[in-house]
């Protein structure tokens, strides 16, 4: 069972990374807040892993805070809450916004996910009630601004559109929400993380 892998990181995906450790390459399913906080390829890299064993698979799953790696888990131990789906909520909100949603009972903020339903989030926030005290001692002040650099202006579209249906998001509608966004932000200053973060805003609004 992998719990915890340090390396380098060879590749970063929205939704995936390859991480060479001592000369073999792990690939882990990721969600879109730990996607943020990977570097470059080439740069160290240290992840709370989930290893989902399957009948046809084993499955890695790597987390920047061990918060992320617990909401994660408390998540899949739910019926109806698969390990994509867990990702998708994680992606989509994030812990905070997750922890947010469970303490004012936000069924609908829950639901605005890809493959949650009203009564897989009505099962989430009565699951996740009782342990919100604990989950929210887990979290720690947010990180600083998110570092510059941006695609093309002529690329962005194709690659916010790309990153929100790897998330989950039908082709169209993650089309309009990233058309949207590029309508209203300065694309030339505005790095890819904020641009994707506001396309998820207006796709959980």
């Amino acid at each position: 069972m992998i719990a915890h892998l340090v390396g380098t990181l060879l590749d970063k995906q929205p939704g995936s990374a390859i991480l060479d450790v001592g000369g073999v390459g792990y690939q882990l399913s990721i969600p879109l807040s730990t996607w943020e906080e990977l570097g470059d390829p080439g740069t160290p890299v240290r992840l709370h892993v989930h290893t989902h064993v399957r009948e046809d698979a084993i499955l890695l799953f790597g987390f920047h805070t061990p918060l992320e790696k617990e909401i994660f888990c408390r998540l899949i131990a739910i019926s109806g809450v698969g390990p994509r789906t867990a990702l998708s909520v994680l992606s989509g909100i994030g812990g905070p916004g997750l922890l947010e949603s469970v303490r004012e009972r936000d069924v609908s903020r829950l639901s605005s996910v890809p493959g949650i339903g009203r009564k897989t989030a009505e099962r989430i926030v009565l699951d996740l009630e009782d342990r919100i005290e604990s989950l929210c001692s887990w979290l720690k002040p947010a990180p600083g601004t998110e570092g510059s650099g941006s695609a093309a202006p002529r690329d962005m579209r194709q690659d916010l559109v790309s990153a929100l249906v790897n998330l989950g998001y039908n082709a169209r509608v993650a089309a309009e929400a990233a058309g949207r966004v590029l309508k209203t932000s300065d694309t030339q200053a505005a790095p890819f993380q904020v641009l994707l973060r506001e396309s998820l805003r207006i796709l959980s609004g």
